[in-house]
C-alpha cells in the first residue's frame, strides 16, 4: 500500500525517495528498500509491502510488554509486524525482525478486525509490540484512531528510533510507551545496533515532555553493556532528564541471532544494577528472564 505523500520525499533528479518515518532517513532508489526492508520505492512512490498484514495477534497480560504500571492487572491485545529499523545483533525476535523471506506465515487483517478482537478478549489496550511498530505507522495510525473511539488505550513497545514527525505523530494518539533504553554507548548502538543513542535519548525525553506514560527496558548482555559504570550512566540518565518514578526494567539476555557466542547474562549482574538503580532513587526497579 502507498504509505502516503507526508512520509517520504521525492528526489528532483532521479528516482530516489526520502522516507521520513524513523530516524534513518532512507535515501532509497527504485526498485529498492529502505533500511526496514518494509519500505520500498517502486517507480518513485514509497509502499509498505507488508500494510496490513502482521506476524502474531494475542491477548497479553499487560505486564509482559513489560508495563507494570500502566492498567496493572489488564490484558492488551498484542500485535507483532514485520521488520526492524535497527539491524541488533542480538535480536530477541529476529524471526520476524530479519530473516523472514516471504509473508507466508503473515495473517491478513483490517484495523477493523483487531479492534473487535480486543475488545472481544475484554483487552483495555492495544499494543504494538514483537517488532518495530514505527515502519508500519500509517497502519498502526489508522487502527488506533479506530480503536480509541471505543475508549482502547494504545501502547507502544519500541526502540525509540523515531523520525521527529513521527514522534509528533504517535504522540498523538498512544497512552504509553516502553522503550528499549539498550545502552548508553554510542559505539555500542553504533556497531550492534546501526543507530544513534543521541537520537534515542532526545525522543526519551520528548516522551516523557509530553505526560504519556513511560517505562524502560534495558536489556543487559554480558561483557557488552554490564558494567557499574554504564549502569550507573543509565540511572542517571532516569533521574536527571527523567524522573524517579520513571519504572525501570533490568532484563537478562541470552544467546540469539548473530551473538550465539555470548553466555546469559549472570543473574548477579541484574541484582547488582537493581541495587544500583534502587541507590540512585529509581523508585520502580524490575528485573526480567530471570
Amino acid at each position: 500500500m502507498l504509505v502516503g505523500n507526508d512520509w517520504y520525499k521525492k528526489s528532483s533528479k532521479t528516482q530516489k525517495v526520502r522516507c521520513e518515518i524513523c530516524a534513518n532517513y532512507c535515501k532509497i532508489a527504485d526498485g529498492s528498500f529502505g533500511v526496514c526492508r518494509q519500505h520500498k520505492n517502486v517507480n518513485g512512490e514509497l509502499f509498505d509491502v507488508s500494510y496490513g498484514i502482521v506476524s502474531s495477534l494475542s491477548p497479553d497480560p499487560i505486564e509482559k510488554k513489560p508495563l507494570n504500571h500502566f492498567l496493572p492487572g489488564s490484558l492488551t491485545y498484542s500485535i507483532g509486524g514485520f521488520g526492524c529499523n535497527m539491524s541488533c545483533l542480538h535480536c530477541q525476535n529476529y524471526m520476524i525482525s530479519h530473516e523472514y523471506h516471504d509473508y507466508s506465515r503473515g495473517i491478513k487483517i483490517t484495523p477493523e478486525t483487531i479492534v473487535e478482537n480486543a475488545l472481544k478478549y475484554n483487552c483495555k489496550s492495544i499494543a504494538w509490540t514483537y517488532n518495530e511498530p514505527t515502519i508500519h505507522l500509517p497502519f498502526s495510525k489508522k487502527t488506533s484512531l479506530l480503536a480509541k473511539n471505543k475508549n482502547l488505550k494504545i501502547i507502544y513497545v519500541t526502540n525509540g528510533y523515531f523520525s521527529q514527525k513521527s514522534l509528533t505523530e504517535i504522540l498523538s494518539f498512544t497512552d504509553a510507551f516502553n522503550i528499549d533504553l539498550k545502552s548508553m554507548s554510542k559505539d555500542f548502538y553504533k556497531k550492534i545496533c546501526g543507530a544513534e543513542l543521541d537520537i534515542i535519548l532526545d525522543n526519551i525525553k520528548t516522551v516523557y515532555e509530553n505526560n504519556k506514560h513511560l517505562e524502560i527496558t534495558n536489556l543487559i548482555i554480558n561483557n557488552y553493556n554490564d558494567s557499574i559504570d554504564e549502569i550507573t550512566q543509565l540511572c542517571d540518565f532516569i533521574i536527571d532528564e527523567l524522573d524517579s518514578n520513571v519504572p525501570l526494567h533490568f532484563s537478562r539476555a541470552f544467546p540469539y541471532y548473530k551473538m550465539n557466542n555470548i553466555s546469559p547474562t549472570k543473574p548477579e549482574i541484574l541484582f547488582k544494577a537493581k541495587e544500583i538503580a534502587s541507590d540512585k532513587g529509581i523508585k520502580n526497579v524490575y528485573l526480567g528472564n530471570i
